[in-house]
């Protein structure tokens, strides 16, 4: 009888888990975004995007550390273009990426996308973008205020971290 009734109830676990459904958050207008886009979808061109892109994370991130107000990431983004610029000549110099460039604060579009289950239309944002090449290959983006893609760069932790399974417990104790 106990194994009918513990089998009953992670049935109907499952078929609540199974049928909830998320509610789609979508971010603030009040927000600014970050892009870099690669110069085509070639293999370096792609990984030359990511150097980039990972270089101007880091920087982007200390910069803005202590930033808490839309206003206050604006005008520390628009005062360290320069520094964004010299960011990325360095890095293309350390890693022979022989690649022009454009790198732009203002409004920008942006096609739909979906970052960590949120959604985000297409349109017209503020937004620090660099375009390399052509920029006809696909981009990295994220949202720098709210800090959604500076929040990646703070987990440090993740080899530490153990999973595990309620349902597979309760199934591995009683069958």
């Amino acid at each position: 009888m106990k194994k009918i009734l513990i089998t009953l109830l992670l049935l109907t676990i499952l078929f609540i888990a199974s049928n909830y459904e998320s509610t789609e958050v979508i971010i603030p207008k009040d927000s600014i975004r970050f892009r870099v886009v690669a110069s085509t979808n070639k293999e370096e061109d792609q990984k030359n995007k990511k150097i980039i892109a990972n270089n101007l994370k880091q920087d982007i991130t200390t910069i803005l550390k202590n930033s808490n107000s839309l206003e206050d990431s604006r005008n520390t983004l628009k005062s360290n273009l320069l520094e964004f610029k010299s960011n990325i000549d360095k890095t293309m110099i350390d890693n022979n990426i022989k690649e022009n460039y454009t790198i732009n604060y203002g409004s920008n579009y942006f096609p739909e996308k979906e970052y960590k289950g949120v959604k985000y239309e297409e349109g017209e944002y503020e937004s620090l973008v660099v375009t390399l090449g052509d920029g006809a290959g696909e981009n990295f983006w994220c949202v720098l205020f709210p800090p959604l893609c500076l929040l990646e760069g703070e987990e440090n932790e993740k080899d530490n971290i153990e999973y595990s399974s309620f349902i597979k417990e309760v199934i591995d104790k009683y069958f």
